[in-house]
C-alpha cells in the first residue's frame, strides 16, 4: 500500500502522549491477569527488564503490576519455566523476552564477542585461554543440568580482570558469555539463584529456528519497537527493544514508509513543530483515530524506575516533560528524591514520584516521600488518585499496613 494512502497529520503533544501510554497498555481496559493475558502483554511490550533490586519488588514484576493491577506472579513463573513461552536474554538490557522472538535475538547470539572493540578482543583472548572452563561448564550441564553457578566453582581458570563489579567473577563471566552466545539459558531459579542448562533443553520444540535475512530482521524489529512505543522518532526506535541492534535502520524505515507500513506524522505544541520525523505504525492508526475522537480511558498507576515507558530518558523528557534519573548509585546526601523512586502516571502525564520501601517481615509499605512535579499541586483529586495507586501497590505486595513517613506529604 503506498504511503500516500495515509495523509500526513499533525498531532498535539497530548494526543501523542496518549498514543504512547495506550501502546504501553497503561490506558484503556486492563489486560486479563491470567497467563494468556500476561503473555500477550509481554509480547506487546517486547521485553521486561530484569534488575536485582527489590526494595519494593523486582522491576519486571512492577512493570506487569502497573498494567495488570494485582496479579499472581506464579503465572509468570509458569510461562517462563513450564510453558517456556518466555526466556531470559538481552533486549535493551537483561530482560524477559517472548520465545516467539527467538529469531530476532539470534544475530546477537551468533555475533557476540566478534566485534573489533578492545573489550571484545580481550574477551576473545580470555575465552580462548579458558577453553577448559568453557568445556567443563558445558560438560557438567550436559550430564547434570540444570545447575547453579556455585556448582562450577573450583574449575581451573584464568581469572577475569575488570575495573568493575565483574572483577574476579570468572565462572560468572563465562556463564554470561555462554548465555549471550545462546549456548546456555536460565532454566529456572531456586532461592533467587539462576539455574543454568543447555539452550536446546530450555527451548520448546516449536521455537522458530529459521534465521531471518538481516534486512527483514531490522524491518520486523523496528516495527515491534515502534508499536511498543506508539509514536517515535528513529532514535527512539534505535534505543528501544533491541537497543542499538538496527543496522541500516534509516533505509528500513524509508522502505516501510514507502510501503505504508509506517506513517510519518508531526507533533506541534503552542504552534511550534517539534523536531522530527515522527512515525506511527499503520496498524495503530485506528487507535490514534479513536483517541483523537475522545475515546480515552486514563488510569493512575505507579511505575518501576526501569519501566518500558521511561527507559529512554531523553524521549521521556521530550514527550512528557519529565526528567527522571535513577539515584541508586548516588550518595544518600546527594539524592534529590530517594533510593528507589516510583514515578506516578496520572492519565497522560507523569505528575510526581514517591520514595517507597517494603518491609517484608512487618508486611508494611512505607512511603518516605512524595514529590509533585512543578505546576502539579496536590489537588484533592490528584492526591486521592495517588493514594489509590499506593493502596493498589500495597495489595499487590501483600502489605498489611501503609505508613507515610513524617513530612512525606
Amino acid at each position: 500500500m503506498p504511503a500516500a494512502h495515509h495523509p500526513a497529520r499533525t498531532l498535539t503533544p497530548v494526543l501523542a502522549r496518549r498514543l504512547a501510554v495506550t501502546a504501553q497498555r497503561l490506558a484503556g481496559p486492563r489486560p486479563p491477569a491470567d497467563p494468556g493475558g500476561i503473555h500477550a502483554l509481554i509480547c506487546a511490550l517486547g521485553c521486561l527488564q530484569l534488575d536485582p533490586i527489590s526494595v519494593v519488588a523486582r522491576s519486571h514484576l512492577l512493570v506487569l503490576f502497573s498494567r495488570l493491577g494485582a496479579y499472581d506472579t506464579a503465572h509468570l513463573d509458569h510461562l517462563l519455566w513450564q510453558e517456556r513461552q518466555l526466556f531470559e536474554y538481552w533486549a535493551h538490557c537483561a530482560s524477559i523476552v517472548p520465545t516467539a522472538d527467538y529469531p530476532l535475538h539470534r544475530p546477537m547470539m551468533e555475533r557476540y564477542g566478534a566485534a573489533g572493540s578492545d573489550f571484545h578482543r580481550r574477551l576473545r583472548a580470555w575465552v580462548a585461554a579458558n577453553e577448559g572452563l568453557r568445556r567443563h561448564i558445558l560438560d557438567r550441564l550436559e550430564r547434570d543440568g540444570p545447575l547453579p553457578s556455585k556448582r562450577f566453582e573450583g574449575a581451573p581458570a584464568e581469572g577475569w580482570l575488570s575495573t568493575g563489579w565483574t572483577n574476579g567473577r570468572t565462572v560468572n563471566r563465562m556463564l554470561d558469555y555462554l548465555w549471550l552466545k545462546g549456548e546456555i539459558m536460565v532454566a529456572g531459579r531456586a532461592g533467587g539463584q539462576k539455574l543454568w542448562d543447555l539452550a536446546h533443553r530450555c527451548l520448546p520444540p516449536d521455537t522458530p529456528a529459521e534465521p531471518l535475512p538481516p534486512r527483514e530482521l531490522v524491518r520486523q524489529a523496528a516495527q515491534r519497537s515502534l508499536r511498543a512505543l506508539g509514536i517515535a522518532r528513529p532514535q527512539h526506535i534505535q534505543q528501544h527493544f533491541l537497543r542499538g541492534r538496527y543496522p541500516g535502520l534509516a533505509g528500513a524505515l524509508a522502505e516501510l514508509a514507502a510501503e505504508g507500513r509506517i506513517v510519518p506524522v508531526a507533533i506541534a505544541g503552542d504552534g511550534r513543530p517539534w523536531p522530527g520525523p515522527w512515525y506511527v505504525h499503520a496498524d495503530d492508526l485506528p487507535r490514534l483515530d479513536q483517541l483523537a475522537d475522545g475515546a480515552w480511558e486514563p488510569r493512575t498507576t505507579l511505575l518501576s524506575p526501569f519501566d518500558n515507558l521511561l527507559c529512554d530518558r531523553r524521549r521521556t523528557e521530550q514527550l512528557f516533560d519529565f526528567r527522571f534519573r535513577i539515584e541508586i548509585y548516588t550518595p544518600r546526601t546527594q539524592r534529590q528524591y530517594g533510593y528507589y523512586v516510583l514515578p506516578l502516571l496520572h492519565g497522560d502525564r507523569l505528575v510526581g514520584r514517591i520514595d517507597p520501601c517494603y518491609d517484608r517481615r512487618r508486611r508494611c509499605l512505607t512511603i518516605n516521600g512524595v514529590y509533585w512535579e512543578p505546576g502539579e499541586p496536590a489537588a484533592p483529586a490528584t492526591a486521592r488518585a495517588l493514594a489509590g495507586a499506593v493502596e493498589e501497590l500495597a495489595t499487590f505486595l501483600g502489605a498489611r499496613a501503609i505508613e507515610y513517613a513524617r513530612g512525606a506529604v
